[in-house]
């Protein structure tokens, strides 16, 4: 718990570097593109346009219940699948973010504990950014802006936590064993499959595996993804209908951050050593 409070004291202490570091990060990435930036959007923007000719053309996917009213395939993926890009992103961003920068660590004069963030912060402009085209998208579909999209901001910062806490871990593993990323970068693929984001997990209910379904929904990427659909689609204050879920999430997301931040403390004065 100590190393735990020590990180996120970090974080507050050098949270205006986090910011300017996270926007060298998104542009030092692109600089030699012609479209620059503007591929943080393209690319996600072509994967749903396949998600959606395979899954919802080819297959034929019928419309989705939200809130007991149906909606249409291709808005009910996009809700999802925005969220799934900007974990995916983090995630493999994060887990190389310390091993990838192990030569500037001796430069350095701040905790090595806001790397991860900063590398997540930048992901979380993009993530804005696709926010905005969605409502955009939403608004021209008939689904208007609404009170529940106030819970976005509640889903935005309980994205981030859970994939600052994940990251302590992955960061502090891929340095040590470099193998560990190539691992969790084929893993997370899987995540896209049983999360939510290409078909509604209710499915299984009408298959009668309602004991698989709630094994999956143990997934802390499932209830963002619902949480995130549930404020454009204006169903339900999500967080707290489901509040069982909520309790849960919150407990994975503290583990794992006292956890990530005790391995982070213990190891980081040994990561030179791997350059």
């Amino acid at each position: 718990m100590k190393s735990a409070w020590k990180v996120i004291k970090e974080q507050i202490d050098h949270f205006y570097l986090i910011r300017r570091l996270s926007l060298y990060e998104l542009k030092n990435k692109n600089k030699n593109n012609y479209l620059g930036m503007a591929w943080e959007l393209i690319n996600p923007s072509i994967q749903i346009m396949i998600y959606w000719f395979v899954f919802g053309l080819l297959l034929s996917r019928d419309d989705v219940a939200m809130g007991g009213e149906p909606v249409p395939f291709i808005l009910w993926l996009i809700g999802g699948f925005f969220v799934w890009t900007f974990f995916y992103q983090s995630m493999v961003q994060g887990s190389k973010s310390i091993y990838s920068r192990l030569r500037m660590l001796s430069k350095m004069n701040f905790p090595m504990s806001i790397i991860p963030s900063y590398v997540i912060f930048s992901q979380f402009y993009v993530h804005l950014v696709m926010i905005s085209i969605a409502i955009i998208i939403y608004q021209i579909m008939g689904y208007y802006i609404n009170i529940y999209y106030l819970q976005l901001i509640y889903c935005v910062f309980a994205a981030f936590c859970l994939l600052f806490a994940i990251s302590l871990i992955t960061s502090t593993i891929s340095t040590i064993i470099r193998d560990f990323h190539m691992l969790l970068s084929s893993t997370l693929r899987m995540f896209l499959y049983i999360s939510g984001v290409l078909w509604p997990l209710s499915k299984l209910e009408e298959l009668q595996l309602s004991w698989l379904l709630n094994i999956m929904q143990l997934n802390p990427l499932y209830y963002l993804i619902q949480g995130y659909r549930a404020a454009f689609f204006g169903t339900e204050w999500f967080f707290i209908t489901n509040w069982q879920l909520t309790i849960y999430f919150w407990v994975v997301v503290i583990l794992l951050l006292i956890i990530g931040a005790s391995m982070h403390v213990r190891f980081r004065k040994h990561f030179i050593d791997f350059l």
